[in-house]
């Protein structure tokens, strides 16, 4: 990935970036409301199905749905992948940029995920930010292929280009195999997608 893609307007070298700070503190104070009003929060704010007949889906729910979680590990998990892979993009990218291309991501796997309940039939929720931090890996290994990073199960370094490919090989197996029920893998592949074609449209509009 060409680095002339992004707009570095102040670099910032700080230990968690402005834009990811912001989202830390947002997704933090979402996983407390709903510990306070699950019911409620689930209600309004998870994404549900276009076929849902109530619950119904509403069109703020592909924003809002990437600011719930289920539990500890999930926000945790989910919190450490913006963190640790979000730090170098926004520096490189800048805010304003880092941000738009976060919440592509959110949006498009959102937006994968209606497609494949629709398809499927289900009526179920989904939240989790897992879609925009599965956007940021792909951009991640695009902008620093060679880099090491490190597993956390099984501790193993790997260059990030292997570990993205390998990881969005898994997610397609789980999706297609239906051997990780309560997963949206598919959500995580339509991050990852949207991601890629954000970056291919700046790419292309940076050579006219």
């Amino acid at each position: 990935m060409n680095q002339h893609l992004y707009q570095r307007r102040r670099v910032d070298n700080s230990a968690i970036p402005s834009v990811i700070f912001g989202l830390l503190i947002a997704n933090g104070l979402m996983f407390a409301a709903q510990q306070v009003q699950p019911n409620l929060m689930a209600y309004f704010l998870a994404l549900w199905p276009i076929s849902s007949p109530r619950p119904e889906f509403m069109p703020w729910q592909l924003v809002t749905y990437g600011f719930l979680h289920g539990g500890l590990n999930h926000i945790f998990f989910n919190m450490f992948g913006l963190w640790m892979f979000g730090r170098d993009l926004e520096r490189l990218m800048g805010a304003k940029r880092f941000f738009t291309y976060y919440m592509t991501c959110v949006v498009g796997a959102g937006i994968v995920q209606l497609t494949v309940a629709l398809i499927q039939g289900g009526v179920y929720p989904t939240i989790g930010a897992s879609g925009g931090v599965f956007g940021l890996l792909l951009a991640y290994a695009m902008a620093f292929p060679n880099r090491t990073v490190m597993l956390l199960f099984p501790p193993i370094p790997m260059k990030a280009k292997y570990f993205v490919l390998i990881y969005g090989l898994l997610e397609l197996y789980l999706g297609l195999s239906g051997r990780a029920p309560g997963v949206a893998n598919f959500a995580h592949l339509g991050g990852m997608l949207f991601g890629f074609l954000l970056l291919q449209y700046w790419r292309s509009a940076a050579r006219r």
